[in-house]
């Protein structure tokens, strides 16, 4: 399930980014009691109370100034509450209402998005009754706060997070399949994606940043099983994008694709192999814990010799180490070769992905990999493990109970790992392994 994106938006220097850095729980945006500071967005991951949500920090919302600056940043704001799922208005309490407040109000109110009044500089009891001029706006019941000393946050959050949907929810097994087609500007994902559908159902351009947000499409395939393909903005390097383009919160969108799908396909252009954008783009995909499969298109372009394929395939592999567990797939979406074993490939890391080992199964297994490699020791002390099981899916997650963390050795955790994917298989997916101690076992 993709994380909400919550937009933080108002007048300048009415305690926005204050409010951002704490819930960050960093210094993420700049501080300064100078109108005008934050001048683009900035997201962060936050939660509370198991819900997860990403919140944008934005640039004051200034409708009258003609100061290009002010208008740039304006425009940033805009574009968050374009693409938000709810909005965070703020507005400042000691200043009280003011007719920007009211012009911000309207804009929102024309956004159909989900509204919260946020009354900032609320620091202490005696100031509640500053809120009450705000009811004005029409916007509901205003929450006052305090972001310097987090007064009533708790307060705020908990109305904030009654519009997301319920974190507990247990996943739907009728659903289908999500698969997010991602990687950098012009490595054919809208030509691929058209070619599975077998229609131009998206806008296909050599121009790279065409495709400007992730776009859902529902489709069946052969089988009859329902797939859903979301096609997203490539990903290009930070320093490659100016700061006032909609490809920077296209990006935000395109992450969020990742976080939300079941399959990840990572496009790589065969003409250039790995770069260091696809590695990062990699990297993220495997810290999500997302199944994926490795595409490598536009293989109608590579002048071909014997070994070619396999070449291309042993600098993939050089290029995304970590990545080992995916499958790699090379096709030309231009020409359709290959293309009709996407499908068969994202099937199967999804069946891996969602796969359950008996503890008993899993525990024969251990008791194999132990006796063929011991645990390591550490100054006389030698790791015991006493017994694993599996504790979730998506990614497949283990628990081994341990005497000691400090005695498990990140190579011998490797080795385990790869006992497992012996023994069971889980191409396509990423494992998770979490060492839990018992302590009263630690004096072993």
């Amino acid at each position: 399930m993709a994380k909400p994106l919550v937009a933080i938006v108002g007048r300048p220097n009415v305690g926005k980014s204050t409010f951002f850095n704490k819930m960050a729980g960093r210094r993420v945006a700049i501080v300064e009691d100078t109108p005008g500071v934050t001048r683009d967005r900035v997201y962060a991951d936050c939660e509370w109370q198991n819900y997860r949500f990403t919140m944008i920090d934005t640039g004051g919302i200034d409708p009258t100034s003609d100061d290009p600056l002010l208008q740039q940043m304006r425009r940033q704001a805009e574009i968050a509450i374009e693409t938000c799922d709810v909005i965070l208005f703020f507005v400042d309490g000691r200043q009280g209402l003011t007719a920007d407040d009211e012009t911000v109000a309207d804009m929102l109110r024309r956004a159909g998005k989900p509204v919260m009044l946020v009354v900032n500089k609320i620091d202490n009891v005696s100031m509640e009754s500053e809120i009450y001029d705000f009811y004005q706006l029409g916007l509901g019941d205003p929450i006052g706060i305090s972001s310097v000393n987090m007064l009533n946050f708790g307060d705020l959050l908990e109305e904030l997070c009654k519009h997301f949907p319920e974190p507990d929810e247990e996943e739907d097994p009728t659903a289908p399949v999500q698969i997010a087609v991602v990687g950098r500007p012009n490595v054919g994902k809208s030509s691929l994606v058209n070619r599975m559908l077998g229609e131009e159902r998206v806008m296909v351009s050599d121009i790279a940043g065409t495709t400007r947000d992730a776009i859902d499409t529902r489709f069946t395939d052969e089988t009859g099983e329902e797939y859903i393909l979301i096609d997203t903005a490539g990903i290009r390097k930070r320093k490659s994008i100016e700061y006032q383009s909609l490809e920077r919160y296209s990006i935000v969108r395109s992450l969020a694709a990742i976080d939300r799908c079941d399959v990840a396909l990572l496009l790589i252009d065969a003409q250039q192999g790995v770069t260091e954008q696809d590695s990062k783009i990699a990297g993220y995909i495997d810290e999500q814990g997302k199944a994926a499969v490795i595409i490598v298109n536009k293989w109608d372009a590579i002048e071909k010799e014997t070994g070619t394929m396999e070449e291309q395939v042993k600098k993939i592999r050089e290029g995304l180490k970590f990545m080992a567990y995916a499958p790699i797939l090379i096709i030309s979406a231009l020409t359709g070769q290959r293309v009709n074993r996407v499908i068969d490939a994202v099937r199967n890391a999804h069946a891996q992905a969602t796969r359950r080992i008996t503890t008993g199964l899993l525990n024969d297994i251990l008791t194999d990999a132990q006796a063929a490699l011991q645990p390591p020791s550490t100054s006389g002390r030698r790791l015991k493990i006493y017994y694993v099981t599996q504790q979730q899916i998506k990614p497949p997650t283990f628990v081994f109970f341990i005497n000691d963390q400090k005695l498990m050795h990140f190579s011998y955790e490797r080795y385990l790992e790869n006992q497992f994917r012996k023994a069971f298989g889980f191409e396509g997916t990423p494992l998770r392994f979490i060492m839990r101690e018992r302590s009263t076992d630690k004096q072993d």
